[in-house]
C-alpha cells in the first residue's frame, strides 16, 4: 500500500517563499533494479495521459521539476525513470526525493525488484549487458546495484516484486496503487498455472486447487508433455470430473469478472495450481485464457509458473 505523504505548503526551492500557481498535480518516480519492470511500469503512465522521461539524471529531475511548477506549464501528472544507468548522478537521486517532500509537491516514489535469479535470466534472454558489469557477470552486477538502491529502497511509497508478475499483471499492480480513479483502464486477468509442490503463488486474487483431477504425470507416454498437449488434456478430462468442474468454474468467473470491472479493480490474478503445475494447471489455465480472452472489458494474460520444472513426483 502507498504510505501517505503529510501535504505542506508548496514553496520555491530557491527562495523558501510560495511558488506560482503550478498545474501539476502528481510526480512519479520509478526507480529499482536493472530488468525489474522499470519500462513497463513508464508504459502504465504514458498510457494514462502522464509526461514520462526515461533515464533521467538526478540533478536534471530538480530542473524539470522547476520547469512544471512553473506558472505557464501546462503539465499537471508527470514520471520519471531513474536508476543507476544515470552513473554517479544516481546517488543524488536520494538528496532530490527529500527535497521533494520539503518543497511539499504530491509525488510518490515506485521501487521495483525481483529476485537475483530471475533478473539474471531477464538479461539472458535480451543478452543485454547490466550497467554495473558491461564487462563481468550480470550477477556482479545485480550484487552492486543493491547496495546503491537500499536507500532509495526504505524510502519508496511503493515496493513491487516482479519476480513471478506477468507483465499484465505489473501493469495492473500499478494502476491499482498509483493511478487516479479516472485512468484505470481494463481489467488486466492473468490466468496463472503453478504447481504447489514449488510453493504457493505471491501475488493471487483467486486460487483453485485442482489436484483432485486425474494426474498425467503417473503415464509414462504423457509425463514429458504438458497441459499444452492435446493427450494430456484428454487424459485429464477423460473421467468427466474436468468438464464438471467448468461446468461450474464458468458460471462463478462470469458473475466475478464484470463486479470487478464495475468496482474498478485494474488487474486480477487467477491461479490454478496442482501438484508439479505443468499438466492439469496448464491445460485449465490455457482453457480459461481462451475463453475469456474475446471479452472486450478484459486483457487477458497467461503464465505458466513452474511449467519448465521437472521432478519426479508430481
Amino acid at each position: 500500500m502507498i504510505r501517505p505523504r503529510p501535504k505542506r505548503p508548496l514553496l520555491s526551492s530557491a527562495r523558501g517563499k510560495p511558488a506560482g500557481e503550478s498545474r501539476l498535480q502528481d510526480l512519479v518516480i520509478i526507480t529499482g533494479f536493472s530488468g525489474a519492470g522499470k519500462s513497463t511500469a513508464m508504459n502504465v503512465f504514458e498510457d494514462a495521459g502522464y509526461f514520462c522521461v526515461d533515464n533521467l539524471p538526478p540533478e536534471m529531475i530538480r530542473s524539470l521539476v522547476e520547469l512544471f511548477m512553473h506558472e505557464g506549464s501546462k503539465v499537471e501528472r508527470a514520471a520519471v525513470v531513474s536508476d543507476v544507468r544515470g552513473g554517479v548522478y544516481f546517488e543524488a537521486l536520494q538528496a532530490v526525493v527529500e527535497e521533494l517532500d520539503a518543497l511539499g509537491l504530491t509525488h510518490h516514489t515506485l521501487f521495483l525488484e525481483a529476485a537475483e535469479q530471475t533478473l539474471v535470466n531477464r538479461y539472458k534472454e535480451t543478452r543485454r549487458r547490466h550497467p554495473l558489469a558491461p564487462d563481468g557477470s550480470v550477477g556482479e552486477g545485480v550484487t552492486a546495484e543493491r547496495s546503491l538502491l537500499e536507500p532509495l529502497r526504505s524510502r519508496a511509497d511503493l515496493v513491487i516484486d516482479t519476480t513471478t508478475m506477468s507483465a499484465a499483471t505489473l501493469r495492473g499492480k500499478i494502476a491499482d496503487e498509483l493511478l487516479p480513479r479516472q485512468h484505470a483502464t481494463r481489467l488486466a486477468v492473468t490466468f496463472m498455472s503453478f504447481g504447489f509442490k514449488h510453493g504457493p503463488p505471491r501475488e493471487e486474487d483467486l486460487a483453485f486447487d485442482v489436484r483432485f483431477l486425474p494426474n498425467p504425470h503417473y503415464e509414462p507416454e504423457l509425463r514429458d508433455l504438458t497441459g499444452r498437449d492435446q493427450a494430456v488434456i484428454d487424459y485429464v478430462a477423460r473421467d468427466g470430473r474436468l468438464g464438471e468442474l467448468y461446468e461450474r468454474l464458468h458460471p462463478l468467473l462470469d458473475f466475478l469478472l464484470p463486479q470487478y470491472v464495475a468496482e474498478g479493480k485494474s488487474h486480477l490474478v487467477i491461479a490454478i495450481g496442482c501438484t508439479g503445475g505443468r499438466h492439469r494447471s496448464v491445460a485449465i489455465a490455457e482453457h480459461l485464457a481462451e475463453r475469456y480472452r474475446t471479452n472486450e472489458d478484459l486483457v487477458v494474460a497467461l503464465a505458466h509458473r513452474d511449467i519448465d520444472k521437472r521432478s519426479r513426483d508430481a
